[in-house]
């Protein structure tokens, strides 16, 4: 290889990113899983339980990937990957548990989950 090709593939190596860009990215990862925190206490539909138990996933794995950009690694990238399976295995299961309960009580209130028994 030459020099001039060597010199075209790191032309375009990221920047870092900025400790004010960074802050905006946490910001929003804060005000998503403060949002979803709050939103898990105080509903009592499973639904919107398991939907604010997502957006509490999503905030974390916003502040990996920004934090992993700030550094210029791809560690943030990989833990995201690893989140996303958790979730869908959280999807899995809260959502046969939602059925369960459904069909026993025709109700989707979390109340109804102290209920039953094994």
């Amino acid at each position: 290889m030459t020099d001039a090709v060597l010199m075209l593939a790191q032309a375009d190596f990221p920047t870092p990113m900025g400790v004010l860009t960074l802050n905006h990215y946490l910001f929003v990862s804060t005000a998503m899983f403060a949002l979803g925190l709050i939103g898990f206490m105080t509903r009592r539909n499973l639904i919107i339980m398991f939907l604010c138990t997502e957006l509490m996933f999503q905030a974390a794995g916003l502040a990996l990937i920004a934090f992993g950009r700030y550094h210029l690694n791809f560690d943030g990238q990989t833990f995201v990957i690893f989140i996303l399976t958790i979730a869908a295995a959280e999807a899995a299961m809260a959502l046969a548990l939602v059925v369960l309960l459904f069909r026993r009580r025709e109700s989707l209130d979390a109340d109804l989950w102290a209920e039953l028994k094994g």
